[in-house]
C-alpha cells in the first residue's frame, strides 16, 4: 500500500502549536528497530514543558502524567512532531495536551498520530515548593 493510500494518514492539527521535531536515532531503538517508549515519554514531556513555561516564568516540575497513549510504534529515522495545547491553568499548575505524529522517512508529508499525552507542570520556587503562577497583570 502506498503512503497515499494509508489509512492511518491524518492532517496536523491547525488548533495546537508546534513546539518539537525530532528524529529518533538508532541508539534510541530495540532490536527490532522501534523506539523505546521511555525515549518518547521524555521527549513528550520536553514538548510539554514548552507552553507551561511561558506562564510559570521561572522553574517548574512535572507534577503529574495524567494519560498517555501509545497508538502507533515510532521507528528509526521517523521524523517526530510534537505539538502542544493549554488545557488549564490552575492557581500553582499548568496542564496541556501534547500529540505526537510522525512521517516515515520514506513517506515524508503524510503524518500518523503515534502519541497523545497530557501533562501537568507545577510552578516551583528555590526550595523547590509550588508557588503561584503569575497572573496576567504580573506578567
Amino acid at each position: 500500500m502506498s503512503a497515499n493510500n494509508n489509512p492511518m494518514a491524518v492532517q496536523l492539527p491547525t488548533d495546537e502549536e508546534l513546539v518539537l521535531k525530532v528524529i529518533p536515532m538508532p541508539a534510541d531503538s530495540n532490536a527490532n528497530g522501534d523506539i523505546f517508549g521511555g525515549w518518547v515519554m521524555a521527549q513528550v514531556d520536553l514538548a510539554g514543558s514548552v507552553i507551561p513555561a511561558r506562564y510559570a516564568q521561572g522553574r517548574m516540575a512535572t507534577v503529574a502524567v495524567n494519560e498517555f497513549i501509545f497508538k502507533q510504534p515510532v521507528r528509526v529515522g521517523d521524523i517526530l512532531t510534537f505539538f502542544s495545547k493549554l488545557v488549564r491553568i490552575g492557581r500553582t499548575s499548568i496542564t496541556v495536551k501534547v500529540e505526537v505524529y510522525a512521517e516515515r522517512f520514506s513517506a515524508q508529508g503524510h503524518y500518523m498520530k503515534v502519541t497523545e499525552a497530557s501533562l501537568t507542570y507545577v510552578a516551583i520556587d528555590d526550595q523547590g515548593r509550588p508557588r503561584p503562577i503569575p497572573t496576567p497583570a504580573t506578567r
